[in-house]
């Protein structure tokens, strides 16, 4: 993982966030209910986010429910690579953010 400010991991990130998770979640909600969870913080994080305007938003809630629900972003088995990547660039905000 790289050593990214929140901003940095904002403009990387968030526009395939906002493709990806409910595609996922329509996907793999069924088997992966957490899925749901991921998804409803994700748009959480993203509607704080853009409220914050240039400021940093407050988010250690948010993250701190994804690590629990995600089990620290541990992707299950039996997923696609699209399910792999939310947790993993959902992971890299979520570093960028506490640094």
């Amino acid at each position: 993982m790289t050593n990214l400010t929140f901003n940095e991991a904002k403009e990387k990130n968030f526009e395939r966030l906002d493709q990806f998770t409910p595609i996922v979640d329509r996907v793999h909600g069924k088997n992966h209910p957490e899925m749901h969870k991921v998804k409803t913080l994700w748009e959480q994080i993203q509607g704080k986010t853009n409220a914050a305007g240039s400021d940093q938003p407050e988010l250690d809630k948010e993250f701190t429910q994804l690590r629990e629900i995600t089990n620290n972003y541990t992707v299950p088995d039996d997923v696609c690579e699209s399910y792999e990547a939310v947790y993993t660039m959902l992971e890299e905000v979520d570093t960028a953010y506490h640094a």
